[in-house]
């Protein structure tokens, strides 16, 4: 410690993309269309699913709140980037980083928990069929989906203190397009290994025990599923299983390699490739993933789109 500049940060400096300086307008538009696409498409799912009679059921009742949660969860992030690369002006105050992180990771946490409800549901549907108007009512829907949203709170805010409390020394500058954990700890002075502790036991927390819920409710669904005698039955069931299992694997597969694997400070690029999977591409593609799948939304779609 004593042999580090040690500095009293009140701001930081966020490459992002500055690496590609001939690509700067580009790049805005390219994320500017994407963060459009993800307003119109999962805001037109929240209405779908708000005006549509046929759609008044708990499955699009979690769809539409997995849909806002993408708008919110994207607009923690994309606007920043968009500024950046228009304006050039990359610095972010303290306690601005400190917001995004704490808002980033509350809502990261709140998906990972809203696609393993999404995913009992559809458990309860194929393999409980009878009693699945009992169990998933109106109030069990939204006691599921109030615990996915406040069930952050108490745990990030102390996290995004506690990293915010540390020493920073050396560069100020955060190798990511947005304030995230890992980027911050890379150039924190001092003993980091209590929070590194602390960030695998929220990868465990918030994005492996959710999975493993997931799996347990697939693994059931599908030993049922090959029950079916009827192979029209089986291509059914599975059917309404695939649009949820394609967000798992994009969403969870990008995180968990993130979060999981061992630091290093020539990694950087490969962690921006892995976040944008989980930040854009993911919210941006829910929408059709659950909509060209799905004939009730089609056809609610095309109500509307008559009207």
């Amino acid at each position: 410690m004593a042999n580090k500049n040690l500095t009293i940060v009140e701001e930081f400096i966020l490459v992002g993309f500055s690496d590609l300086p001939n690509l700067q307008g580009v790049l805005f538009a390219i994320f500017l269309i994407m963060y459009m696409s993800i307003i119109f498409g999962n805001g037109l799912i929240i209405i779908l699913t708000k005006i549509t009679p046929a759609l008044q059921t708990p499955m699009y009742f979690l769809i539409r709140n997995l849909s806002f949660l993408e708008i919110c969860y994207t607009t923690v992030t994309l606007p920043r980037v968009l500024s950046d690369l228009r304006t050039q002006k990359r610095n972010i105050t303290l306690f601005a980083c400190a917001t995004q992180l704490c808002f980033f990771l509350m809502l990261g946490g709140t998906e990972c928990l809203l696609l393993a409800v999404m995913a009992y549901d559809r458990y309860v549907a194929i393999c409980r069929p009878l009693y699945y108007p009992l169990i998933m009512n109106h109030r069990a829907c939204a006691q599921l989906v109030t615990g996915s949203w406040i069930s952050t709170i108490p745990v990030i805010p102390w996290y995004a203190y506690l990293i915010f409390s540390l020493p920073f020394c050396g560069s100020k500058k955060l190798d990511h397009f947005f304030c995230d954990s890992l980027p911050l700890l890379m150039i924190a002075c001092g003993d980091i290994s209590v929070l590194e502790y602390i960030v695998y036991s929220g990868t465990v927390l918030y994005i492996v025990l959710p999975l493993l819920l997931i799996i347990r409710s697939y693994v059931k669904i599908i030993i049922i599923i090959l029950k079916l005698p009827s192979a029209i039955g089986r291509s059914k069931a599975f059917s309404t299983c695939s649009s949820h299992l394609t967000v798992v694997i994009l969403l969870y597969g990008s995180a968990i390699i993130t979060y999981s694997r061992p630091q290093s400070k020539t990694s950087s690029g490969i962690e921006k490739m892995l976040s944008l999977f989980y930040t854009i591409i993911t919210p941006m593609f829910n929408p059709i993933i659950y909509t060209l799948r799905n004939k009730e939304v089609i056809t609610a779609l095309r109500k509307l789109a008559s009207k």
